[in-house]
């Protein structure tokens, strides 16, 4: 049953009204993948603690920049791997939640922690508020096999694919799907260091060698395959991307959809200059993904525009909060985890005020992408002042971005030498 909502004053567009979070509900963030440069931990950091929220989470330790932020009441320490020790996880879960003190809202941050939060969710439901889910969407969307599976069975557009088991296959398909071509790992939370989750592929022997690595034992990457290999989609349609957040009934309580302008690797990796964009037909192309797949919750989805025949393909399902999720913030203050504290609160999610034209970016990936190309120099540092939200600069929490920065150089001289 909803409560009724309190309201106050938005921050963002005084005048406006913004629904009150409970702030007797903490929250606990969840990330099982080490990812020290993560900005969407720090993004949830500091938007549930701006709202009063108490918010907790589990971090790599104090090399984090996301642990020094001034919105985190207490880091708890990393835990055991939800693929090989899920029963040690839960019970080291359930340690945390004791230090809380109380029942906590927990929201998983990457895709194994929202595979095993869904699957464990019995062992977990007296020390935490879950998200809705059925137990099997987060793996059915999450390893991209399964997920072509179903693209294949439901009739949803999706860059042709195959999937080859021998050397010889590799060629085949390579002379098949043309170069260049995509190479994605179907379960890219399992990849030992070194690997990257896609890659695009410009000559046979690179697809060769990438699938040569499929054929090591578990720890050398096996258990992140099979790899799946994609005729590559034109870019000249864009590359988009929408994040909602639904109810038990596959209702969209909160969404958007937004535009890559550059990614981090450029055509195939996360956005690091997005928009968010009116655009009603990938709206409802994704709501009518999200009913036909049946995952609730929080989600995230990649498309690619083919200019050629005006399709959508579908890249990318994760089933969890997106890490620019910060984008959509819209003229009440409300963004995507705070539309899953009110939700999961009982509390009415207000229908989104949009904020067209907003913008987000990631300084680090967006400095070392202009430093690179002497044409972009000048207009770097305009447009990271500029940005309408940025991943890592915040007057009220500047730690975090000079933690950031010190990280940043640090591998850039590691990378140089």
């Amino acid at each position: 049953m909803r409560i009724a909502p309190e309201w106050t004053a938005s921050s963002d567009s005084p005048g406006v009204p913004v629904p009150e979070l409970d702030g007797g509900l903490p929250v606990l963030l969840l990330r099982t993948d080490r990812n020290l440069l993560h900005h969407g931990t720090l993004g949830a950091i500091r938007s549930l603690g701006r709202a009063g929220v108490e918010v907790h989470a589990v971090l790599e330790g104090r090399a984090s920049p996301a642990a020094h932020s001034r919105r985190l009441r207490r880091r708890h320490p990393w835990g055991p791997s939800p693929y090989r020790e899920p029963e040690a996880l839960a019970e080291h879960l359930r340690m945390v939640a004791a230090r809380i003190g109380r029942r906590a809202l927990l929201i998983p941050l990457d895709d194994a922690g929202a595979i095993f939060t869904a699957e464990h969710a019995k062992a977990l439901e007296e020390c935490y508020l879950l998200p809705r889910q059925d137990p099997a969407a987060p793996r059915r969307v999450a390893d991209k096999s399964l997920l072509l599976e179903q693209c294949d069975r439901y009739d949803i557009a999706c860059p042709e694919s195959l999937v080859p088991e021998t050397p010889a296959e590799v060629d085949e398909a390579a002379a098949a799907l043309g170069l260049p071509l995509v190479a994605k790992w179907s379960r890219p939370w399992l990849l030992p260091r070194g690997l990257r989750s896609t890659e695009v592929i410009r000559s046979t022997a690179e697809a060769r060698r990438l699938f040569a690595r499929s054929l090591g034992d578990e720890d050398d990457g096996f258990a992140a395959g099979p790899l799946i290999l994609q005729r590559l989609v034109p870019s000249g349609g864009g590359d988009w991307f929408f994040h909602g957040h639904f109810d038990e009934n596959y209702v969209c309580l909160f969404g958007g959809t937004g535009i890559k302008h550059l990614s981090h690797p450029p055509g195939a990796g996360p956005t690091v200059r997005g928009e968010w964009v009116l655009n009603p037909e990938l709206e409802q192309l994704a709501c009518k993904v999200v009913n036909i797949l049946g995952c609730r919750g929080t989600v995230d989805l990649d498309f690619r525009l083919d200019p050629r025949t005006g399709t959508y393909h579908l890249l990318d399902f994760n089933p969890r909060l997106g890490a620019q999720f910060r984008l959509f913030c819209d003229e009440r203050g409300i963004d995507l985890v705070r539309a899953v504290h009110l939700e999961r609160s009982g509390r009415a999610v207000p229908a989104p005020l949009p904020r067209y034209g907003r913008t987000f970016l990631v300084e680090h990936h967006f400095l070392r992408h202009a430093l690179s190309r002497r044409g972009e120099r000048a207009g770097a540092f305009r447009r990271v002042r500029k940005a309408g939200e940025r991943a890592w600069l915040a007057a009220d929490d500047p730690v975090p971005f000079l933690v950031m920065g010190r990280r940043s150089l640090i591998r850039a001289v590691r990378r140089t030498t």
